[in-house]
């Protein structure tokens, strides 16, 4: 069976408009991802819906549901969380929910979701590419499977 790993984090943010934060983040954990576990599907809801917020309000409401509830099938769940995010909240709380593993990469060390709902957090991006590159990653998840 394919393992499969959600990718999400913060796009609008605290943003009141349609304008959204840097992904340059999901390009650089997919491939990191990719990179070290080739045998695991990494989905991106930006590289599945590179448009989603010019969607129609019908189209991108049920986009919205779609993407919470694959959250809580995929295997694991890593999320980049520089600053709060309403959607990642729920995608983490979903995971969480169906037992899922997740994992985020937060400077928010105190916020209660990060701190009580990741099974592991690490402060910046560089912490876990570390931890994926060591091989951490993908032993821990392994282990939690047994």
């Amino acid at each position: 069976m394919e393992r499969e790993i959600f990718i999400a984090g913060i796009i609008q943010g605290s943003c009141c408009g349609k304008e959204i934060c840097d992904q340059g983040y999901r390009r650089r954990l997919t491939k990191l991802l990719r990179d070290a576990l080739p045998e695991v599907r990494v989905f991106c809801p930006v590289e599945e819906h590179p448009n989603s917020i010019d969607y129609h309000p019908d189209v991108a409401r049920k986009t919205f549901f779609d993407l919470m509830e694959h959250a809580g099938r995929a295997d694991v769940l890593v999320a980049f969380l520089p600053q709060a995010s309403l959607g990642t909240a729920i995608e983490l709380w979903q995971a969480h929910r169906a037992g899922k593993m997740t994992f985020t990469t937060s400077p928010m060390t105190e916020n209660w979701v990060v701190k009580f709902i990741s099974d592991r957090n690490f402060v910046c991006l560089e912490e876990f590419e570390q931890f994926v590159r060591e091989g951490k990653f993908k032993e821990t998840i392994e282990h939690h499977e047994r």
